[in-house]
Protein backbone atom coordinates (compact mmCIF):
# COMPACT_ATOMS: atom_id res chain seq x y z
CA UNK A 1 0.00 0.00 0.00
CA UNK A 2 1.32 3.43 -0.97
CA UNK A 3 0.88 5.96 1.82
CA UNK A 4 0.10 9.62 1.17
CA UNK A 5 3.05 11.96 1.86
CA UNK A 6 3.04 14.31 4.87
CA UNK A 7 2.96 17.84 3.47
CA UNK A 8 1.67 20.99 5.21
CA UNK A 9 -0.12 22.04 2.02
CA UNK A 10 -2.35 18.93 2.01
CA UNK A 11 -2.41 18.11 5.74
CA UNK A 12 -3.32 21.43 7.43
CA UNK A 13 -6.72 23.12 7.03
CA UNK A 14 -7.44 26.23 9.07
CA UNK A 15 -10.61 27.54 10.71
CA UNK A 16 -13.00 24.93 9.30
CA UNK A 17 -16.05 26.26 11.18
CA UNK A 18 -15.85 29.78 9.73
CA UNK A 19 -18.61 29.41 7.12
CA UNK A 20 -22.31 28.87 7.74
CA UNK A 21 -24.22 25.99 6.18
CA UNK A 22 -22.65 22.68 5.13
CA UNK A 23 -19.02 22.74 4.01
CA UNK A 24 -16.72 19.80 3.28
CA UNK A 25 -13.07 20.75 3.81
CA UNK A 26 -11.37 17.32 3.82
CA UNK A 27 -11.78 15.00 0.84
CA UNK A 28 -9.44 12.61 -0.98
CA UNK A 29 -9.59 14.92 -3.98
CA UNK A 30 -8.28 17.97 -2.12
CA UNK A 31 -6.22 16.71 0.83
CA UNK A 32 -3.89 13.90 1.90
CA UNK A 33 -6.61 11.35 2.66
CA UNK A 34 -7.46 8.18 0.78
CA UNK A 35 -10.88 7.48 2.37
CA UNK A 36 -11.70 10.11 4.99
CA UNK A 37 -14.10 13.00 4.36
CA UNK A 38 -14.77 15.73 6.93
CA UNK A 39 -17.01 18.78 6.99
CA UNK A 40 -19.05 21.04 9.25
CA UNK A 41 -22.75 21.82 9.35
CA UNK A 42 -23.13 25.18 11.10
CA UNK A 43 -26.66 26.56 11.35
CA UNK A 44 -28.21 29.42 13.30
CA UNK A 45 -31.58 29.17 15.01
CA UNK A 46 -34.30 29.53 12.39
CA UNK A 47 -32.12 28.52 9.44
CA UNK A 48 -33.64 26.12 6.95
CA UNK A 49 -32.76 22.45 7.29
CA UNK A 50 -29.79 21.17 5.29
CA UNK A 51 -30.39 18.11 3.09
CA UNK A 52 -27.53 15.68 2.40
CA UNK A 53 -27.36 12.73 0.00
CA UNK A 54 -24.21 10.82 1.04
CA UNK A 55 -24.26 8.44 -1.91
CA UNK A 56 -22.07 5.44 -1.12
CA UNK A 57 -20.48 7.02 1.96
CA UNK A 58 -21.30 6.00 5.52
CA UNK A 59 -21.57 9.06 7.75
CA UNK A 60 -20.99 9.94 11.39
CA UNK A 61 -22.47 13.15 12.77
CA UNK A 62 -21.12 14.53 16.06
CA UNK A 63 -22.64 17.56 17.79
CA UNK A 64 -19.95 20.08 18.77
CA UNK A 65 -22.21 22.97 19.81
CA UNK A 66 -25.91 23.59 20.28
CA UNK A 67 -28.49 21.02 19.31
CA UNK A 68 -29.88 19.57 16.08
CA UNK A 69 -32.62 17.29 14.83
CA UNK A 70 -31.45 14.82 12.20
CA UNK A 71 -34.11 13.31 9.95
CA UNK A 72 -33.75 9.95 8.23
CA UNK A 73 -36.99 9.41 6.38
CA UNK A 74 -39.74 9.30 9.01
CA UNK A 75 -37.24 8.89 11.89
CA UNK A 76 -35.93 11.80 13.94
CA UNK A 77 -32.88 11.95 16.23
CA UNK A 78 -31.95 14.87 18.51
CA UNK A 79 -28.22 15.45 18.97
CA UNK A 80 -26.93 17.46 21.91
CA UNK A 81 -23.32 18.16 22.89
CA UNK A 82 -21.02 15.29 21.83
CA UNK A 83 -23.89 12.98 20.92
CA UNK A 84 -23.18 10.99 17.75
CA UNK A 85 -25.27 9.40 15.01
CA UNK A 86 -24.11 6.74 12.55
CA UNK A 87 -25.90 6.88 9.18
CA UNK A 88 -25.59 4.06 6.61
CA UNK A 89 -24.50 4.52 3.01
CA UNK A 90 -27.23 5.46 0.52
CA UNK A 91 -29.31 7.06 3.31
CA UNK A 92 -30.19 10.73 2.67
CA UNK A 93 -30.62 12.85 5.80
CA UNK A 94 -31.58 16.34 6.92
CA UNK A 95 -30.13 18.51 9.69
CA UNK A 96 -32.30 21.14 11.36
CA UNK A 97 -31.07 23.49 14.10
CA UNK A 98 -32.79 23.44 17.48
CA UNK A 99 -33.08 26.42 19.85
CA UNK A 100 -29.80 28.38 19.57
CA UNK A 101 -28.50 26.64 16.46
CA UNK A 102 -26.05 23.81 15.89
CA UNK A 103 -22.52 22.96 14.85
CA UNK A 104 -22.02 19.37 13.71
CA UNK A 105 -18.92 17.56 12.48
CA UNK A 106 -19.69 15.37 9.48
CA UNK A 107 -17.32 12.41 9.02
CA UNK A 108 -17.71 9.97 6.15
CA UNK A 109 -16.03 7.35 3.97
CA UNK A 110 -16.96 5.19 1.01
CA UNK A 111 -18.09 1.68 1.94
CA UNK A 112 -19.49 -1.29 0.08
CA UNK A 113 -21.69 -2.73 2.82
CA UNK A 114 -24.66 -1.24 4.64
CA UNK A 115 -24.69 -1.06 8.44
CA UNK A 116 -27.61 -0.07 10.71
CA UNK A 117 -28.48 3.40 11.95
CA UNK A 118 -27.05 3.84 15.45
CA UNK A 119 -27.46 6.73 17.91
CA UNK A 120 -24.79 7.20 20.59
CA UNK A 121 -25.61 9.39 23.60
CA UNK A 122 -22.56 11.06 25.12
CA UNK A 123 -23.91 10.49 28.63
CA UNK A 124 -23.97 6.73 27.91
CA UNK A 125 -20.37 6.82 26.66
CA UNK A 126 -19.28 8.44 29.92
CA UNK A 127 -20.76 5.53 31.89
CA UNK A 128 -18.78 2.89 29.96
CA UNK A 129 -15.21 2.29 31.16
CA UNK A 130 -14.25 0.87 27.78
CA UNK A 131 -15.34 4.04 25.97
CA UNK A 132 -14.53 6.76 28.53
CA UNK A 133 -11.19 6.57 30.34
CA UNK A 134 -8.12 8.49 31.39
CA UNK A 135 -4.78 7.84 29.73
CA UNK A 136 -1.23 9.01 30.26
CA UNK A 137 0.96 9.95 33.21
CA UNK A 138 1.69 13.38 34.72
CA UNK A 139 2.53 15.66 31.82
CA UNK A 140 0.48 13.63 29.34
CA UNK A 141 -2.84 13.10 31.10
CA UNK A 142 -6.04 13.27 29.07
CA UNK A 143 -9.56 11.90 28.99
CA UNK A 144 -10.59 9.86 25.95
CA UNK A 145 -14.19 9.36 24.83
CA UNK A 146 -14.86 6.87 22.03
CA UNK A 147 -18.06 7.87 20.24
CA UNK A 148 -17.96 5.71 17.10
CA UNK A 149 -15.78 2.73 17.88
CA UNK A 150 -16.31 -0.80 19.15
CA UNK A 151 -19.77 0.30 20.33
CA UNK A 152 -20.92 0.86 16.72
CA UNK A 153 -21.17 -1.44 13.71
CA UNK A 154 -19.57 0.37 10.77
CA UNK A 155 -17.25 -0.15 7.83
CA UNK A 156 -14.47 2.42 8.02
CA UNK A 157 -15.09 5.41 10.29
CA UNK A 158 -13.95 5.68 13.92
CA UNK A 159 -14.26 8.86 16.00
CA UNK A 160 -14.16 10.32 19.48
CA UNK A 161 -13.13 13.32 21.57
CA UNK A 162 -10.05 13.81 23.74
CA UNK A 163 -9.63 16.47 26.42
CA UNK A 164 -6.18 17.19 27.85
CA UNK A 165 -5.08 18.46 31.22
CA UNK A 166 -3.75 22.06 31.00
CA UNK A 167 -0.31 22.32 29.41
CA UNK A 168 -0.10 18.58 28.78
CA UNK A 169 0.96 16.43 25.87
CA UNK A 170 -1.54 14.03 24.28
CA UNK A 171 -1.22 11.20 21.80
CA UNK A 172 1.73 10.31 24.00
CA UNK A 173 3.72 8.14 23.74
CA UNK A 174 3.99 8.91 20.01
CA UNK A 175 2.28 6.26 17.92
CA UNK A 176 1.20 5.53 14.37
CA UNK A 177 -1.24 3.17 12.63
CA UNK A 178 -1.00 4.08 8.94
CA UNK A 179 -1.14 0.50 7.68
CA UNK A 180 -4.65 0.24 9.15
CA UNK A 181 -6.13 3.72 9.60
CA UNK A 182 -5.61 7.27 8.40
CA UNK A 183 -6.52 9.98 10.91
CA UNK A 184 -7.30 13.67 11.35
CA UNK A 185 -7.57 15.90 14.42
CA UNK A 186 -10.12 18.71 14.62
CA UNK A 187 -9.29 21.04 17.53
CA UNK A 188 -12.37 21.95 19.58
CA UNK A 189 -13.35 23.82 22.74
CA UNK A 190 -10.14 25.88 22.72
CA UNK A 191 -11.29 29.50 23.11
CA UNK A 192 -8.70 32.17 22.22
CA UNK A 193 -5.96 32.69 23.13
CA UNK A 194 -5.58 28.92 23.73
CA UNK A 195 -3.39 27.05 21.26
CA UNK A 196 -1.35 23.90 20.91
CA UNK A 197 1.46 22.52 18.78
CA UNK A 198 0.86 19.47 16.57
CA UNK A 199 3.63 17.26 15.22
CA UNK A 200 3.33 14.71 12.40
CA UNK A 201 6.51 12.91 11.42
CA UNK A 202 8.22 9.82 10.12
CA UNK A 203 11.65 11.44 10.54
CA UNK A 204 12.27 11.63 14.30
CA UNK A 205 15.07 14.14 13.79
CA UNK A 206 13.23 16.61 11.56
CA UNK A 207 9.40 16.49 11.70
CA UNK A 208 7.52 16.99 8.46
CA UNK A 209 4.87 19.00 10.35
CA UNK A 210 5.27 21.10 13.51
CA UNK A 211 2.51 23.71 13.58
CA UNK A 212 0.44 25.89 15.90
CA UNK A 213 -3.19 24.71 16.11
CA UNK A 214 -6.26 26.58 17.33
CA UNK A 215 -9.98 26.00 17.62
CA UNK A 216 -11.44 24.89 14.28
CA UNK A 217 -8.16 23.85 12.65
CA UNK A 218 -7.67 20.36 11.24
CA UNK A 219 -4.41 18.44 10.85
CA UNK A 220 -4.32 15.21 8.84
CA UNK A 221 -2.15 12.21 9.68
CA UNK A 222 -1.98 10.09 6.52
CA UNK A 223 0.95 8.34 8.23
CA UNK A 224 3.59 9.07 10.85
CA UNK A 225 3.72 9.66 14.59
CA UNK A 226 1.45 12.49 15.76
CA UNK A 227 1.88 13.75 19.35
CA UNK A 228 0.78 17.24 20.36
CA UNK A 229 1.11 19.58 23.31
CA UNK A 230 -1.00 22.36 24.84
CA UNK A 231 0.32 25.81 25.67
CA UNK A 232 0.82 26.39 29.42
CA UNK A 233 -2.52 27.11 31.08
CA UNK A 234 -4.44 25.88 28.03
CA UNK A 235 -5.90 22.53 27.11
CA UNK A 236 -5.52 20.87 23.72
CA UNK A 237 -8.87 19.26 22.94
CA UNK A 238 -9.77 17.55 19.71
CA UNK A 239 -12.19 15.40 17.80
CA UNK A 240 -10.17 12.56 16.33
CA UNK A 241 -11.54 10.85 13.25
CA UNK A 242 -10.18 7.85 11.41
CA UNK A 243 -10.97 5.84 8.30
CA UNK A 244 -9.90 2.23 7.92
CA UNK A 245 -7.95 1.23 4.85
CA UNK A 246 -9.72 -2.15 4.53
CA UNK A 247 -13.42 -1.98 5.28
CA UNK A 248 -14.23 -3.84 8.49
CA UNK A 249 -10.87 -5.58 8.87
CA UNK A 250 -8.81 -2.51 9.77
CA UNK A 251 -11.49 -0.71 11.76
CA UNK A 252 -9.79 -1.17 15.15
CA UNK A 253 -9.17 1.48 17.79
CA UNK A 254 -5.95 1.37 19.80
CA UNK A 255 -3.98 -1.06 17.63
CA UNK A 256 -0.90 1.11 17.16
CA UNK A 257 2.87 1.11 16.76
CA UNK A 258 4.52 3.17 19.50
CA UNK A 259 7.69 5.06 18.63
CA UNK A 260 10.36 2.55 19.77
CA UNK A 261 12.20 4.94 22.09
CA UNK A 262 9.01 5.39 24.16
CA UNK A 263 7.42 1.94 23.85
CA UNK A 264 8.22 0.57 27.30
CA UNK A 265 4.90 1.40 28.97
CA UNK A 266 2.40 0.55 26.23
CA UNK A 267 0.27 3.02 24.30
CA UNK A 268 -2.25 4.01 26.98
CA UNK A 269 -5.07 3.14 24.57
CA UNK A 270 -5.55 -0.47 25.62
CA UNK A 271 -8.85 0.12 27.43
CA UNK A 272 -10.47 1.22 24.18
CA UNK A 273 -9.52 -1.86 22.17
CA UNK A 274 -12.17 -4.33 21.12
CA UNK A 275 -12.68 -6.93 23.85
CA UNK A 276 -11.13 -4.76 26.56
CA UNK A 277 -13.15 -4.12 29.74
Amino acid sequence: MTLEPIRPQTCIIRNTAAAKGRNLTVTPETTATRHLHYGRIVLDAGDEAVSVDPGSRETGLICLKGSATVGLGADRYTLDLYDALYIPRATPFTVEPVRLGCDLAEISALVERSYPVQFVAYQDVQKDAGLHFKAGAPGSERTINILLGKNVSAGRIVAGVTFSAPGNWTSWPPHEHAEMLEEAYLYIDMPAPAFGVQFVYTNTGDPEIATFVRDGDVVLMPNGYHPNVAAPGSCINFLWMMAANREGVDRQFGVVNVQPEFAGGGSGLEKGQAGAK
